[in-house]
């Protein structure tokens, strides 16, 4: 049998049925991932790094996996490609079905053309670092050794996160 290593991976999304595609990329990362231990609430953001009117839908989830960092890259892959996303080549931020990027992984780091672990903006955006306080506050970052907690503390971006209403 194979090691169980810990991810944490970030969902999101702004296009479409955003609470659905949440859904459903839950299910797949169950299905052709692994088990899901814990999971953040659902929050609402403003987009970082593009201007577009959409608010996004972003929920953290916790899970045990067999897999090496770069075959779990290609499944996230997959699966935001079943669930519509479609990447504009000339655009690196843009509005998009479902977005699955990988936080953290046990606490190693992790650097290869395709993929750097931890993931290397977390503690720029405030839409990564609420779920995380919620599910994780006093996880170490491998890279600064701080908590997610001081983190999310220091961290100057000042978007709007909020827990997401379903009746909105």
């Amino acid at each position: 049998m194979s090691e169980l290593n810990t991810v944490v991976i970030i969902a999101g999304g702004n296009l479409g049925d955003r609470m659905g595609y949440l859904i459903e990329a839950e299910k797949y990362i169950e299905k052709s991932i692994g088990h899901i231990g814990k999971k953040s609430r659902v929050y609402e953001s403003e987009s970082w790094g593009f201007v577009s009117d959409l608010s996004f839908l972003n929920q953290v989830f916790v899970l045990s996996t067999s897999l090496q960092p770069e075959p779990l890259l290609d499944v996230l892959l997959d699966i935001e490609k079943k669930l519509g996303r479609q990447r504009k080549i000339d655009s690196l931020y843009q509005s998009r079905t479902m977005d699955l990027d990988i936080l953290f992984y046990n606490d190693n780091s992790f650097s290869s053309d395709r993929l750097v672990i931890p993931h290397p903006r977390i503690e720029m955006r405030n839409f990564v670092l609420q779920p995380l306080v919620e599910i994780l506050p006093n996880h170490i970052h491998p890279k600064s050794g701080l908590s997610i907690l001081e983190l999310f503390n220091q961290c100057d971006d000042s978007s709007l996160v909020k827990i997401y209403e379903e009746s909105n």
